[in-house]
């Protein structure tokens, strides 16, 4: 590049960046085109002459979530960093703070929103702020387990969330997993049940957690499922579970006769509701977590950069260490 032109767009580049200037006033400063000011400035980026720096913030993370949001065709992602001294509790309220972020922004007039539950949404629930909006409806996507903590059942949850944002929501009073498919289909075929199902193929956002299978002493599920149930999601594989459907690597569904059982949005009518969240983090998870996301289960995932990149390395994907210059 000869000198006066090396002149000509580090003097654009200044005007623009430093002094403020528009591309018509540079142009009109300059006597050059304006459609000319936005290719130099083009050029003096790709010349080096100017770099851009964004301070705080490592803009590696950035390239990462875009490379994952397309590998495995997610909507949006969101991928929180992992600081050395974080701790569990710290970790939960980050990630629960930027979920509700991204719900409160999905939330929009006369939607109809369904919700699992759990802690990490309980944490969501109480970070949302609350959004001016008109004629919205909450759903539970799952019965409840048969013991929990108040705060992190199903109707806690879409009760808060229909008070902060001025709408309505709608009760389920049945244990997620019944005892036998006689007892199911009497709830599943009921008339107050059935307008709740209905309105499972109607949704426009749902929000669920991700659960895991690797610890299944940990899991609010535990005192609903017998031993069979445990011998045979075994036997089949089982890596995890969204709303007790539980699931193989591949993001299908197994065991027929459990799935019978449950009261619960089934995985296929949760793949078809238009905007799907998931949130959830964790060595235990990233098995589950990849394989829902093989199967695009949901279209919204928000979790932590060390649980993302174990993620990919078990989908044999290293592609992570040349992004983040490993």
């Amino acid at each position: 590049m000869n000198q006066d032109r090396n002149k000509l767009l580090s003097k654009i580049a200044y005007l623009y960046y430093i002094e403020n200037l528009n591309q018509s006033q540079i142009a009109a400063k300059l006597g050059i085109y304006r459609t000319s000011i936005s290719r130099m400035l083009t050029e003096a980026r790709n010349a080096g002459i100017v770099k851009i720096e964004i301070e705080n913030f490592d803009t590696n993370m950035f390239k990462l979530e875009n490379y994952v949001k397309e590998k495995y065709s997610l909507e949006s992602l969101e991928i929180i960093p992992n600081e050395f001294d974080d701790n569990p509790t710290i970790l939960s309220e980050r990630i629960s703070q930027v979920a509700a972020g991204v719900l409160r922004n999905l939330i929009d007039d006369n939607m109809k929103i369904g919700f699992s539950w759990g802690k990490s949404l309980s944490n969501l629930v109480d970070l949302i702020h609350s959004k001016s909006v008109r004629n919205v409806h909450f759903y539970p996507l799952a019965g409840g387990p048969s013991h929990i903590h108040a705060k992190y059942h199903v109707n806690t949850l879409i009760y808060e969330m229909s008070r902060k944002f001025h709408g309505e929501c709608t009760f389920m009073n049945a244990t997620i997993v019944q005892e036998n498919k006689l007892l199911a289909d009497g709830i599943l075929q009921s008339r107050y049940f059935e307008n709740l199902k209905n309105s499972w193929k109607d949704l426009d956002i749902a929000v669920v957690g991700i659960g895991d299978f690797s610890n299944k002493g940990k899991h609010q599920w535990l005192d609903m499922l017998t031993e069979d149930d445990f011998k045979e999601l075994t036997k089949v594989k089982t890596v995890g579970e969204i709303c007790c459907r539980f699931f193989d690597s591949k993001g299908k569904e197994v065991y027929e006769n459990l799935q019978e059982r449950t009261i619960a949005i089934s995985l296929e009518d949760l793949k078809n509701i238009p905007q799907s969240l998931a949130v959830a983090y964790g060595d235990t998870k990233v098995s589950s977590i990849l394989s829902v996301l093989r199967a695009n289960l949901v279209n919204h995932l928000i979790t932590d950069k060390n649980t993302i990149l174990k993620v990919l390395e078990e989908d044999g994907d290293l592609t992570f260490r040349e992004i983040l210059g490993e």
